[in-house]
């Protein structure tokens, strides 16, 4: 209810940060679904959410093509054709990846496509990708403020109750085994790798989906959105809110960027703003290993 009326209570610029909050809050909840349900550790999980953001730029740019109805999904099918090459290289090898490998394998993908945009010429090199195309639906353009504020929210909800249900179905109970006993899953005949990347591709998909809102939103794409940092910022929204819960990143989302708006608008520490706002998160974190979430609800609710 406080997210419908809260663009009616906020100045236009403060719209349009909420907007920006609600779009990364879709981009933190795919991590979730990747560390906090299938236990894989991905510093690459914005390898998905800039390319989704770069290719509708570039389908907006060289075939000035924007409706909603044909780019969405297309950064959909990217972010989940790419996560599942990655997913089987990574998880569907001979014998089983150690957490390490596949953490490092995710991060060496995301840097190594952060570098490779920001020498390459046809997608603006380290510039980006700026003056992208209106997302389109019909004959209407969606512009930062209000209607662009409620399809984002829309958005999250839907990925949001599409998570939920699949958690709460046959496959979320096999990542629920996965979480207790890994090892006795697979004694059992399941093919634990598999699932893993199953649940890979579909928040790459849902990645790809976030990057493409944030490209249309803010206008622009550049390598920095594809990179480690990105992917780094996803865990500690999910660290901060409490993972494995999906609520929680979305929180842990709102928690970091409204805090990090406010810090940075302090001029006593705009110097040192950052140290500040990590140890914020470094109190949390060794205060309240299961985020800001476990401060409400008890484990047996999570």
């Amino acid at each position: 209810v406080v997210a419908l009326v809260l663009p009616l209570l906020l100045q236009d610029s403060l719209t349009v940060f909420a907007t920006r909050v609600l779009i990364l809050a879709i981009f933190a909840l795919s991590f979730d679904l990747v560390w906090g349900y299938a236990g894989i550790m991905s510093f690459g999980q914005a390898l998905f959410f800039g390319v989704g953001g770069y290719v509708i730029a570039l389908v907006g740019r060289d075939l000035g093509f924007s409706h909603i109805w044909g780019t969405l999904p297309l950064a959909l099918l990217t972010g989940f054709l790419l996560s599942a090459l990655l997913g089987a290289f990574l998880l569907l090898g001979r014998k089983t990846p150690t957490v390490i490998f596949v953490a490092l394998g995710t991060l060496t993908g995301s840097y190594a496509a952060e570098r490779q945009v920001s020498g390459w010429q046809y997608v603006g090199a380290g510039n980006g990708l700026s003056s992208i195309k209106l997302l389109q639906a019909g004959s209407y353009e969606f512009v930062e403020g209000t209607a662009f504020y409620f399809l984002a929210l829309a958005t999250l909800l839907v990925v949001y109750i599409a998570a939920r249900i699949l958690m709460r179905s046959q496959l979320g109970l096999v990542l629920a085994g996965m979480r207790q006993n890994e090892e006795r899953l697979a004694f059992f005949g399941y093919r634990v790798q598999l699932f893993k990347a199953l649940v890979f591709s579909a928040a790459g998909a849902i990645a790809g989906v976030a990057g493409a809102l944030y490209s249309y939103h803010q206008g622009f794409i550049g390598p920095g959105n594809m990179g480690p940092g990105l992917s780094t910022t996803a865990v500690l929204y999910c660290l901060f809110g409490g993972s494995g819960t999906l609520i929680g990143p979305i929180l842990g989302t709102i928690a970091v960027e409204v805090i990090t708006y406010s810090l940075a608008d302090i001029d006593a520490i705009k110097s040192i703003w950052p140290v500040v706002l990590g140890l914020v998160l470094l109190g949390v974190v060794m205060f309240q290993p299961r985020g800001i979430l476990g401060f409400f609800v008890s484990d047996r609710e999570r």
